[in-house]
């Protein structure tokens, strides 16, 4: 059960008034909070933007309507917001690493005064220049959304059991591997999905690649890294895991640098650049192909298995995450992880890059 908000509705709570802000825009009920302490005054002291306005950024307009009519709900409630005043501080539910927008600062907060000063999306005064611009989203969407708003406007989730140590892998689950990719190279269980824990965003990269319906056991290193593992998932939605066991396997894996993916590619391996598309079109490597490493997870290409495949990325970061999932399906696939696309390039390698219409 719950009381609803209506726009303008208060909350108290001692000295402390809670009033609500309809803004709509990332989701038609997104509402933030203007708090204020009133044993100073009834001016709002701070606002809780959630998923409007963030640091250096604003919220993407297309998870839960059509981008379009995300975007010019947005547009009207960035306007009300830009009406609090300048002092009021800013509190968004995000900061940099989140895919609910695309160049937030890492900052966790900031002030009304200085995003309308510097955040480049509250420089447009027009509407229609918003909403194109609001409304054309390159990021995917975060993985297990629909999940997630299943759990959150279902019945209340309990505490869930606590996930223990198992003494070996049971038959038929999933293994992900959250050590450092140095450790999963060296050796891992078979058909382990290698996301280390300590390479940002996990949470969201395992969301992309596990699928919540399977029995999932986490590899890890200790029993601290397990157990930070585990609260990462159930964040994401992954609520029921199967354990965790400690240490790898017998696999194993070896990196390719860039010296030898020249001679690789000369000899005829494939290339998989599994950077998302607005990444890849500011330079790539002639020959690749490109499939984000998320859609790799879920048989998203037909893949020759009679020559060598390379994964590259970025960094190296998701190259690693895509060559385990690659080599889980029995493919010869090894991963760039000194630098990626921008390190090859930095060195002299040839690049291409793409220019989209409108872009």
């Amino acid at each position: 059960r719950h009381d609803p908000l209506d726009d303008g509705s208060e909350i108290e709570l001692g000295r402390v008034l809670l009033r609500a802000i309809h803004t709509p825009g990332h989701r038609p009920e997104h509402t933030c909070l203007a708090v204020a302490d009133r044993s100073r005054t009834d001016e709002p002291w701070l606002v809780l933007t959630g998923d409007s306005l963030f640091v250096g950024d604003t919220a993407r307009p297309d998870l839960a309507v059509a981008s379009k009519e995300g975007a010019e709900g947005l547009f009207h409630s960035l306007r009300r917001l830009l009406e609090l005043p300048d002092g009021v501080e800013v509190f968004p539910g995000h900061v940099a690493g989140s895919l609910c927008g695309k160049g937030m600062s890492s900052k966790a907060s900031s002030t009304i005064g200085f995003e309308r000063r510097f955040n480049d999306a509250l420089q447009i005064d027009d509407e229609r220049e918003f909403v194109v611009r609001a409304a054309s989203v390159g990021a995917p969407k975060p993985p297990n959304m629909a999940r997630l708003v299943e759990l959150n406007r279902g019945p209340f989730v309990g505490a869930v059991a606590e996930v223990a140590e198992l003494p070996a892998r049971p038959p038929g689950a999933t293994i992900l591997d959250v050590r450092s990719i140095e450790d999963f190279l060296a050796g891992h269980a078979e058909s382990a999905i290698s996301v280390p824990l300590a390479g940002g965003s996990f949470g969201t990269k395992a969301g992309f690649v596990l699928d919540p319906e399977a029995a999932i056991v986490v590899a890890a290193s200790t029993e601290e890294e397990a157990g930070h593992a585990v609260r990462g998932l159930q964040a994401v939605g992954f609520l029921e895991l199967s354990g965790y066991v400690l240490g790898g396997g017998p696999e194993q894996m070896r990196p390719v640098s860039l010296d030898e993916l020249e001679a690789l590619l000369q000899a005829g391996a494939d290339l998989i650049d599994v950077r998302e598309r607005d990444e890849r079109d500011s330079g790539y490597i002639a020959g690749s192909r490109n499939i984000p490493y998320r859609l790799l997870a879920h048989g998203g290409a037909d893949l020759p298995g009679e020559r060598p495949i390379v994964t590259i990325c970025e960094t190296g970061a998701r190259a690693g995450i895509a060559a385990s999932l690659l080599a889980g399906r029995g493919l010869d696939a090894r991963p760039v992880l000194e630098g990626g696309v921008p390190a090859w390039s930095a060195r002299g390698g040839q690049t291409v890059e793409f220019r989209r219409c409108g872009s």
